[in-house]
């Protein structure tokens, strides 16, 4: 490991319980499975201090006699931007105190609070924040691009400033990024009007065809020398569907030819060594549409990867677990 890694970290781990801006319900589970399948355990492990605050939740109003009523726009979008704003500053408290929150999704519309926390907090320091998308998709497009008009296909529209967004889609919890510093990396599916949007904006986008042509190693090192250079602050941002569907079968919009077992974990392994890892969601797993946990498990192992897990590792050293006791919003 890399002489300025981080040893021992303090790790929030936050959960984001919502599907309401994916297509399909059962991402809303992917908070319980990740616990379900040992991510505290494996951070305990590798010797990090863990504190769980349970699971970030809107009160919804009781049944309304349409069984499809969860499907309403309004209804999904004022769920997206309340747990975004709880997100945002349940991230900032997290990171202000010197911790490293990592939020458990949820869809990827999680990713307008997750990376506004972090967004939010460089700002009051003076330092730039870098986001590493891993993804299938490029999660670029807007209320006027996006071919469904769901919320977790715009994350990053709407923090790196895209202005097709209403004033509904703005407040003191939004952090803005600037798109020449985010990277994603694993796609294979943009539309159209998105690969529009991300080229004139500056977006580096590492699609398949670039890592099997060049290769994690290569790609991964731009990427990193960017971020320390620039002194930043790197959030990672984790959709199950960037790896392959073979290995990783629980997620809602699997695209054939994704990230391979080895690949994903070098990926981990390689921002683990860099020291530039401030912040981390993991997004998109449906419990629902998973085989036998197997999504849930090699999530857990790419994490652990992110937080120091190696082939020939040290003796993990001492060992601290924390729990509220109670979901997150009550907690606060």
């Amino acid at each position: 490991m890399a002489e300025n890694a981080p040893a021992f970290r303090k790790i929030d781990l936050l959960g984001v319980a919502t599907a309401s801006g994916a297509s399909m319900r059962g991402a809303g589970m992917g908070p319980e499975a990740l616990r379900v399948a040992g991510i505290a355990e494996a951070l305990i492990e590798l010797g990090h201090q863990v504190a769980d605050h349970g699971d970030l939740r809107r009160p919804h109003p009781g049944p309304k006699g349409d069984p499809a009523s969860w499907r309403l726009p309004e209804e999904r979008r004022a769920d997206v931007l309340e747990l975004a704003a709880q997100a945002s500053d349940r991230g900032l408290e997290v990171l202000r105190a010197g911790r490293c929150p990592v939020f458990l999704g949820g869809d990827h519309s999680i990713a307008m609070g997750t990376v506004s926390a972090a967004a939010r907090h460089c700002s009051a320091h003076d330092k730039p924040v870098f986001v590493l998308w891993v993804d299938a998709h490029a999660d670029y497009n807007t209320p006027q691009t996006s071919p469904s008009g769901n919320l977790h296909g715009m994350p990053l529209a709407l923090l790196c400033g895209e202005p097709e967004f209403d004033a509904i889609f703005r407040g003191p919890w939004l952090g803005r990024i600037d798109p020449k510093n985010v990277t994603i990396i694993g796609a294979r599916s943009v539309d159209r009007d998105e690969r529009k949007l991300l080229a004139s904006r500056g977006v580096s986008v590492l699609d398949m065809r670039r890592i099997d042509e060049m290769g994690v190693v290569a790609l991964m090192r731009g990427v990193i020398d960017k971020v320390k250079q620039a002194g930043g602050h790197l959030h990672v941002s984790i959709d199950v569907d960037a790896m392959d569907p073979s290995i990783a079968p629980g997620g809602g919009t699997l695209v054939p030819g994704g990230l391979s077992y080895r690949e994903a974990h070098l990926i981990m392994e390689m921002l683990c060594e860099s020291g530039a890892v401030g912040s981390v969601d993991i997004v998109e797993l449906n419990p629902f549409l998973d085989h036998g946990g197997k999504s849930a498990t090699l999530l857990v192992d790419l994490i652990a990867s992110l937080f120091g897990r190696t082939i020939m590792g040290e003796e993990p050293g001492p060992i601290e677990f924390v729990t509220d006791g109670e979901d997150a919003e009550t907690a606060a």
